[in-house]
């Protein structure tokens, strides 16, 4: 799938402009956004979402369609979407509850599974929404991040992982 994401990167330069797009090997569905946390805090949440990855089998999604967030006005950033088995949207409200029940905040917006594919910085018109089909991927891990950002973009470190089923 990073290859057919890097392939879609290519093409999208041409279609869509202004964009600061991510690398490939950056690119990641969120769960649920932590923001701040303390390492109590994320002791308290693991249990949690270790008990939701291993009720979740191993499974695939598919990657099809693109849009933007916000829905309306300029775009800020550009998705690809991600069609998920049922399991999966289990897998994140589980998430979400393991979150809230170990301190966090609860998350305010609904799930809308996709994967950023770039972001803009300046303020644009709302290009056409591109066509994108990648096809399936298979579902990896479920691994808490630490986000740092940095000028040339955010660096991503795992900290703790836990595989599916």
């Amino acid at each position: 799938m990073r290859a057919r994401l890097g392939e879609a990167l290519e093409r999208l330069r041409g279609e869509v402009a202004g964009v600061r797009w991510l690398s490939p090997e950056t690119i990641h569905l969120t769960l649920r956004f932590l923001g701040s946390s303390t390492p109590e805090g994320l002791d308290r949440l693991a249990p949690g979402v270790e008990r939701a990855a291993r009720a979740c089998p191993p499974c695939d999604a598919r990657v099809e369609g693109a849009g933007f967030f916000p829905p309306h006005g300029p775009p800020h950033v550009i998705w690809a979407g991600l069609v998920l088995p049922p399991s999966v949207i289990e897998l994140q409200a589980e998430c979400e509850r393991a979150a809230v029940a170990a301190g966090f905040e609860p998350e305010g917006r609904p799930f809308r599974p996709h994967l950023t594919l770039g972001r803009w910085r300046d303020r644009v018109r709302r290009p056409p929404a591109p066509a994108l089909d990648l096809g399936t991927t298979r579902l990896g891990p479920v691994i808490l991040f630490k986000s740092e950002l940095r000028p040339p973009g955010a660096v991503h470190t795992p900290l703790r992982t836990f595989p599916l089923g």
